[in-house]
């Protein structure tokens, strides 16, 4: 389904996916750096919507402000963080007897993870390749929230040392899986992320 979410520099694109049966939590994702290439359409974004899918999570994927449909112009900080907390708004909304979860790729899990961990609201946190090097992680770090993360073994843009660092300085409680011989796109093994959703979070209680 297909939709337009009222945000602050306009309206966003978005696109909710509901799971077959009961469903258990509304989850927000977000997609990767717009600058390049980044939209809800990302290939590891889909593979992640279609697994939480699979699990009994209804999904909403939106673009950040100046990414397809959306209105609006790419920030790059606070902006992004803005459009993430009005689609949690939105959702809560749509959703108010289920759980909230934020969820997110690359540029979209520093959003996700840091707007997520300040949002009383959510209760689970899972990032996919969150560029630790790159942005401020530490709201993330000090949150005491479930937190589960997916890393590529041989991810350029955030070494696996780096998560490894973070990680062991992260709040419990965490999860940290490593994909074998992954790239920072997953690259080829798109569909073990998916099963390693599936299998990170199929039995997460709610």
């Amino acid at each position: 389904m297909r939709l337009k979410i009222p945000g602050p520099a306009g309206q966003l694109e978005a696109k909710i996916d509901e799971p077959t049966g009961t469903q258990r939590a509304i989850v927000v994702l977000a997609h990767p750096h717009p600058e390049y290439g980044g939209t809800m359409c990302n290939k590891v974004v889909f593979q992640v919507a279609k697994a939480l899918q699979n699990i009994g999570c209804a999904v909403l994927r939106f673009n950040f402000r100046g990414t397809g449909a959306s209105e609006g112009r790419f920030d790059g900080k606070d902006g992004e963080h803005e459009d993430f907390f009005a689609s949690l708004n939105f959702a809560a909304t749509r959703y108010p007897t289920l759980e909230l979860w934020a969820a997110g790729f690359s540029f979209g899990a520093w959003v996700a993870l840091t707007a997520g961990a300040l949002d009383t609201r959510v209760r689970a946190l899972i990032g996919i390749a969150p560029p630790i090097e790159r942005y401020n992680f530490d709201t993330l770090r000090r949150s005491e929230k479930p937190k589960f993360f997916i890393q590529g073994e041989e991810d350029q843009i955030c070494p696996l040392e780096a998560m490894r660092r973070f990680y062991a300085h992260a709040n419990e409680p965490k999860e940290l899986i490593v994909i074998s011989g992954a790239d920072h796109l997953f690259d080829g093994q798109v569909s073990e992320v998916g099963n390693t959703i599936e299998d990170l979070l199929g039995d997460f209680p709610t």
